[in-house]
């Protein structure tokens, strides 16, 4: 499917306060909660803040994963040492791994679901197809090529592809290089710097199947259109229980938590300024509030300060081939961007509510909005913003390969 940008030219940018977000030390902390407590408060705070992880952002058991990459060790399970880095929804991993010497299957977990938010599965496609594409990125660095073959057993529709593996010379690519650096950025990006729409093509290229493409929004217009839809799609979602419920099950608030389940959305990855991440530690963060800065951020952060929005599109959105193969794509572009010094960020509430549309019987509100803004006969599967950084995103944490091994 041919890659679409949204005008010949360069694309334009708006120029919203970037909110620069700094690192607290416990200098600092101490510095900010001092002000007009006692030392007994400060130290219960200071406690609180240890216990809380607020000077240990990114350690321990539940990052180990990002540093095992590359470590010496069998060639096949570095394959799946790099499959449980990929990009995946809600930080969900929703992945098992049958290994053997000469094959991997990929299966999916049918626990790791994210209910309403996901009604038929579209993003845990996706996702298993962000970690496929990671393994098969993988297999040269290690030594093995690799055959795929998608939705192998049609009686048994968690598994997903089956690998097989055979020797070939050693050779690294730059994608499976940027493995290891790639992180979903959701902080302010530069609004003084464009994207140029050479970039742009480059990475459409990317996406290089007959019936998944990929659409560029950067006019004014279309951006302003685009990021209202999103907003309203936040709105939407927060506004229904449902949704809004099995959203919030996946935010993991504690260190403990954090450390033991080693998925799921934490604050330090979230975009939020150092002191917000701190107190967010310190102070359980109710659902409520949770929802609030969760839209706060997108009205004044990340619809606002993007350089451009786009959307991988695809024929048929309930063709798990199709879906799958957009989750590779999608891997790939986002590597790619790493490479290139650009951030992104998948911002998906509108696909996520017409899904809700579509499963709840409701009024095709976001369907029919979003077809306006896409090529004929596309729906949009995966939708996200794309910018240059102005800061260093965080870690999420990650389940490593011994864990998700059947």
């Amino acid at each position: 499917m041919a890659n679409r940008s949204s005008e010949k030219g360069e694309p334009t940018t708006s120029s919203p306060e970037i909110v620069p977000r700094t690192r607290l030390t416990r200098r600092a902390f101490l510095g900010v909660v001092g002000a007009g407590v006692g030392t007994l408060a400060v130290g219960g705070l200071t406690w609180k803040a240890v216990q809380g992880g607020v000077f240990a952002t990114g350690t321990g058991p539940a990052y180990a994963a990002w540093d095992a990459l590359g470590a010496p060790g069998d060639a096949t399970l570095a394959l799946v040492s790099a499959a449980v880095l990929a990009a995946n929804a809600h930080n969900t991993q929703p992945w098992l791994f049958r290994v053997s010497p000469d094959r991997i299957d990929l299966f999916a977990d049918p626990t790791r679901t994210i209910g309403a938010m996901d009604p038929l599965l579209r993003e845990r496609d996706l996702s298993l197809g962000c970690a496929l594409e990671n393994l098969v990125l993988a297999g040269p660095a290690h030594g093995l090529a690799t055959t795929v073959a998608l939705l192998p057993e049609a009686s048994d529709p968690t598994h997903i592809a089956r690998v097989n593996l055979g020797a070939t010379a050693t050779a690294a690519s730059p994608l499976y290089a940027a493995i290891a650096n790639r992180h979903t950025d959701r902080n302010a990006y530069d609004t003084s710097r464009t994207v140029a729409l050479a970039q742009l093509d480059a990475l459409g290229a990317l996406v290089d199947t007959p019936d998944v493409g990929l659409a560029w929004f950067v006019r004014d217009a279309e951006k302003a259109t685009f990021g209202e839809l999103t907003l309203r799609a936040t709105e939407a979602i927060i506004a229904d229980p449902q949704q809004a419920t099995d959203d919030y099950a996946w935010y993991r608030s504690s260190w403990d938590e954090i450390q033991t389940k080693k998925d799921g959305i934490t604050i330090d990855p979230s975009g939020q300024s150092a002191l917000i991440r701190a107190l967010s530690k310190i102070v359980r963060v109710t659902q409520q509030q949770n929802n609030d800065g969760w839209l706060n951020g997108m009205r004044t952060i990340q619809v606002p300060t993007a350089a451009a929005f786009g959307a991988i599109v695809v024929r048929n959105p309930t063709d798990r081939i199709q879906r799958l193969t957009a989750g590779r794509a999608w891997q790939r572009l986002h590597l790619s961007a790493t490479n290139a010094g650009l951030a992104v960020q998948p911002i998906c509430q509108v696909p996520e509510r017409i899904d809700r549309e579509t499963t709840a019987g409701l009024p095709a509100d976001f369907t029919t909005a979003m077809t306006s803004l896409l090529p004929s006969g596309t729906h949009a599967v995966m939708t996200f913003r794309i910018g240059h950084p102005t800061t260093t995103a965080l870690r999420s944490p990650r389940r490593p390969a011994s864990e998700v091994l059947l």
